[in-house]
């Protein structure tokens, strides 16, 4: 939702401003200039870029809009999730949550949070430790230093797109000269024509640079830095995972290993203690 009031601020800031100063938009309306701004834009996308980022790029723009899907109900679900697991395996054993993380499509307790569920990456990240924990091969501070590595490695793959959408944000000022390059070249071509023809197509010319511009540092490199932030929500609850199966390798009760957990949230997501034992205890 900001991110659409965002839009609406910068639109009404710029083009208000113009109108209120006495400008007239139809003489903003380019549609050429427009043209060769977009397309080599986007063209510069494509070839900079593999299908698996072009791909994710597009995936994610939705959540823009909508928002990013890890809130705080969603850390609740994690949460007591992971409360769950630990708590089988410390009273049944280890072992008990085998049939769990090996096949958490048919797991009663993944089943319960199918907000979870439907996140594989983190389901998977959540299985795929487990089942090491369960098999008792490995050291805490070993198993960590896997945990920090796939960590980065996933930040690295989501952070992707925001830096493909970065680099066009960086490229469209270029463009957008380019574009009035063009129009100089045919402002030149038009001497010794009409003052109005000449003046028509000089102000086509510095269109095409004020589109650049304004969509590079209006639209496209806002949208870069939000998707670093979604890409930041998301890493926060691989993050979680990790400091509270490590606290739980470290003996803690389940109820103290999902304190750890919850305290590497960001504060704007994460429930009070209250309110995670309330929900776990509901649950």
């Amino acid at each position: 939702m900001l991110f659409i009031i965002g839009l609406v601020v910068v639109i009404a800031s710029v083009f208000g401003g113009y109108v209120l100063s006495h400008g007239e938009l139809l003489a903003l309306w380019q549609p050429f200039e427009i043209l060769i701004i977009g397309g080599a834009a986007f063209g510069a996308f494509l070839i900079a870029n593999p299908p698996k980022v072009i791909k994710a790029v597009f995936s994610a723009l939705p959540a823009l809009f909508v928002g990013s899907r890890f809130n705080q109900m969603i850390f609740m679900d994690l949460l007591s999730l992971l409360y769950d697991l630990f708590d089988k395996a410390r009273k049944s054993g280890v072992m008990s949550i085998e049939a769990d993380v090996d096949d958490p499509e048919n797991s009663e307790i993944f089943n319960r949070y199918p907000s979870i569920s439907r996140m594989i990456g983190v389901r998977d990240f959540i299985t795929d430790y487990l089942r090491i924990v369960s098999s008792g091969n490995m050291a805490p501070h070993e198993l960590e230093g896997l945990m920090d590595l796939e960590i980065d490695t996933r930040l690295q793959e989501l952070e992707k797109p925001a830096e493909a959408v970065n680099k066009v944000a960086d490229a469209l000022p270029g463009f957008g000269i380019v574009a009035a390059v063009l129009g100089i070249v045919i402002t030149m071509k038009s001497l010794g024509g009409p003052p109005e023809e000449l003046g028509v197509h000089v102000a086509a010319a510095l269109v095409g640079t004020f589109f650049g511009i304004l969509a590079a540092y209006g639209f496209v490199g806002p949208t870069s830095h939000a998707l670093h932030s979604i890409a930041a929500n998301e890493i926060k609850a691989y993050e979680c995972v990790k400091v509270s199966i490590l606290a739980t390798m470290g003996g803690l009760a389940p109820q103290l290993a999902i304190e750890f957990g919850r305290k590497a949230l960001y504060s704007t997501v994460r429930p009070s203690f209250q309110e995670l034992n309330d929900y776990v205890r509901s649950r």
